[in-house]
């Protein structure tokens, strides 16, 4: 039952007291600062705790939301996180909802069904409910929200709304249209790990007046930290696997991108670790929710320490609370100093328990950090597109992919963006349409946060390279007053490393995991269908004789191949015999099935493809034709941005050799390229044959160049 406190502090400090008695036996006290932010949520109206992780944000909201009359609306960013916090929210003996995207009408109408959900909602069948901000701003939750007795609005890890902040989202920031319309008798409580001044300064303005601030030192015991300079990917695989086996309990292995969080763990389940990979896809989660997703197959594992080690992008990055994770290891550099300490903070929350975090620097670091830089925001001609086409009249997304070249991530990017300045509104049928507000590139806002991410980047390379106390550096960069020399924390100040036993890996495990790399080829997956953003639902827009699953040796720049393909592609006059000879050794099982003859897509500014197609194919013993043609009168495919264009352009491009005897062409076809990014050019290449007789067409080419699953 949950109780009404008055201003008087002595009742809601018992009241309080009482709650965490009730959970933690009679002898339980507050953490430093809880309490005092409890009766600040209570009293003040608008709070911003800012302590550090494991500190306990999440009972200083659970324990008011006891105490508040009304519904408890914790808005949070990751699944995994709302399903963390449920878990301890029930312990609580709090009644939970947790709606999010993964929550849909089902046609059985069963547990999870949304429409019985928002019904349950509407009706007060919970006293918190969980959500991200996403579905916060959908149709069906903003219709009931004005009938909802609100207690306590909760913002979770709010840094999110500054675009300041190591982590923005660009959904949180709409957050603060939601605090302007709150009655002025809800409580409202916002909680992060990682806020340092500028960020926090940024959210109590956001917050309004009188905002009082709970600020507690950062600096965590169980944290020790040491940085591990390991250029190579192969130096950092073979130091993993030497000493991950040495590392107390499980752990966190983060990576930037979700091909390393993938092949990591590959290489690791080889090596008789058990690891599994987690990273945002919606590819993952089911169509189903009551059935469970990879994700949360994942981390069910975790959790019960099926597995030694979960290898994950920043998803997992925030929030995601198991009391024994023993060591974290960040595969390449984070974004800034700030996100870093927010990902070593899943590790050591067990009282009296030591954590290892361990910070690997690469070299593809800077590369990968400014590609996130640079594609942070959308920039003036994208959004200029999207305007000038929908000047012409309303446009759903998919008729905006046939007007304008640009990505589909690109432009979604743009759309939020525009819809969220005024500039763009949806109507009901999910169409956009230009606003009459006046628009202005926020071009010098974008570069000013650009210019102070890659200043927070130049601050994590100082870092790596630093003599001085890493946990000091480390907390100051969060303007933890508190912030010293650690003494014993740290690799630095200890002038060894941070765990005996740990050792560097022989230069033979170094070899042998580079011939790891070098085996793992990529799947060229064919496309099934002509164009979704032609006709969506057409049947007849599916392909009638896809491409097999295609390889590509690497992907384009990485070590190994990878490397060897960047250079030869613009620096040699053919690509080397080491490309040749692991062509032909993945080949030819492909020949033993049958392919008999080798082809390539064609080429008007040089021959190194066709070169080295006819090389493969004396190699393999088997026939090279030249059955297709370049036209002249195209733009490079790389300029596309988005199928419907890719498409098109290949289709102009690709044709079948004017003296190509249709009655001669080969049933199983190898077709040969240097690069697959969107895959078109291979796929109108493979209707091309197959149309002409060939039965199938098996795709070949050297490197990856897309940044699909980057």
């Amino acid at each position: 039952m949950k109780t009404i406190p008055t201003n008087n502090q002595s009742e809601i400090k018992a009241t309080a007291y009482k709650h965490l008695r009730d959970i933690y036996g009679p002898d339980a006290e507050f953490r430093e600062g809880q309490y005092e932010a409890i009766e600040a949520t209570l009293t003040h109206k608008r709070t911003l705790v800012v302590q550090k992780t494991g500190w306990g944000k999440s009972l200083v909201y659970f324990i008011s939301a006891r105490m508040v009359q009304g519904m408890t609306i914790v808005v949070s960013p990751l699944l995994a996180l709302m399903d963390n916090q449920r878990e301890f929210a029930t312990k609580m003996g709090l009644k939970c909802l947790v709606l999010n995207g993964k929550v849909k009408d089902m046609p059985t109408k069963g547990i999870f069904d949304r429409t019985n959900m928002i019904n349950d909602i509407k009706s007060a069948m919970c006293d918190v409910l969980f959500t991200t901000p996403e579905t916060l701003f959908s149709d069906d939750v903003q219709e009931i929200l004005p009938s909802i007795q609100i207690g306590l609005f909760v913002i979770d890890e709010c840094h999110c709304i500054s675009d300041w902040g190591h982590d923005f989202r660009l959904h949180y920031w709409n957050l603060v249209r939601v605090l302007d319309n709150l009655p002025s008798d809800v409580h409202v409580l916002g909680t992060t790990a990682t806020a340092n001044d500028r960020v926090v300064e940024d959210i109590e303005k956001q917050f309004g007046d009188d905002v009082f601030v709970s600020r507690g030192s950062l600096f965590r015991e169980s944290l020790h930290i040491e940085v591990l300079k390991l250029g190579s990917k192969a130096e950092r695989y073979a130091w993993i696997k030497t000493n991950i086996n040495k590392l107390p309990g499980t752990g966190i292995i983060y990576c930037t991108t979700k091909r390393d969080c993938v092949n990591l763990s590959s290489f690791l389940n080889s090596a008789g670790i058990k690891a599994r990979p987690y990273y945002s896809d919606s590819e993952l989660e089911k169509a189903d929710p009551n059935e469970i997703s990879i994700n949360d197959e994942t981390l069910e594992l975790f959790k019960n320490n099926d597995i030694k080690v979960i290898v994950a992008t920043i998803k997992l990055g925030m929030g995601f609370d198991k009391s024994d994770i023993g060591f974290v290891i960040n595969f390449q550099c984070p974004s800034s100093l700030v996100a870093y300490y927010q990902q070593i903070g899943r590790a050591g929350r067990k009282e009296g328990t030591k954590a290892y975090c361990y910070l690997m620097s690469g070299d593809e670091d800077m590369s990968i950090q400014e590609y996130f830089i640079e594609t942070a925001f959308p920039t003036a001609d994208q959004e200029k597109q999207v305007i000038d086409s929908l000047e012409k009249g309303g446009r759903s997304q998919s008729e905006l992919l046939k007007d304008v070249n640009i990505s589909s991530k690109a432009l979604a990017k743009s759309l939020r963006f525009l819809m969220n300045q005024g500039i763009i509104y949806q109507d009901e049928s999910r169409k956009y349409h230009r606003s009459a507000n006046p628009y202005v590139f926020q071009g010098a806002h974008y570069e000013e946060i650009r210019d102070m991410k890659r200043r927070e980047l130049q601050k994590i390379q100082e870092f790596i390279n630093s003599k001085d106390c890493l946990t000091e550096l480390l907390l100051d960069s969060l303007n933890d007053e508190n912030a010293k020399v650690c003494k014993t924390h740290c690799s630095n100040c200890l002038g060894h490393g941070i765990l005996d036993g740990i050792c560097d890996p022989s230069e033979e495990d170094i070899i042998k995991c580079q011939e790891w790399m070098n085996r793992t080829q990529i799947p060229i997956i064919p496309r099934r269908r002509w164009s979704a953003i032609d006709n969506p639902f057409d049947r007849n827009s599916v392909i009638a004789v896809p491409n097999e699953v295609g390889i590509a040796l690497a992907k384009y720049g990485e070590p190994g191949y990878g490397e060897m393909v960047a250079y030869d592609k613009y620096h040699s006059d053919e690509f080397r015999d080491e490309l040749v000879n692991k062509a032909v050794e993945c080949l030819r099982e492909k020949v033993a099935e049958g392919y008999d003859c080798i082809t390539n897509i064609p080429s008007r500014s040089n021959d190194k493809v066709e070169k080295f197609a006819k090389r493969v194919a004396q190699e393999l013993g088997i026939k090279y034709a030249e059955l297709l043609d370049c036209e002249a009168v195209t733009t490079q495919q790389k300029k596309m941005s988005n199928s419907h264009f890719q498409y098109l352009n290949a289709a102009a491009k690709i044709k079948l050799k004017d003296n190509t005897d249709m009655t001669s062409i080969p049933g199983k076809i190898i077709l040969i390229d240097d690069m697959v990014d969107s895959g078109w050019t291979l796929t109108v290449a493979g209707r091309l044959l197959t149309n002409a007789g060939a039965d199938s067409v098996f795709p070949f080419c050297l490197a990856d160049s897309s940044e699909t699953g980057d």
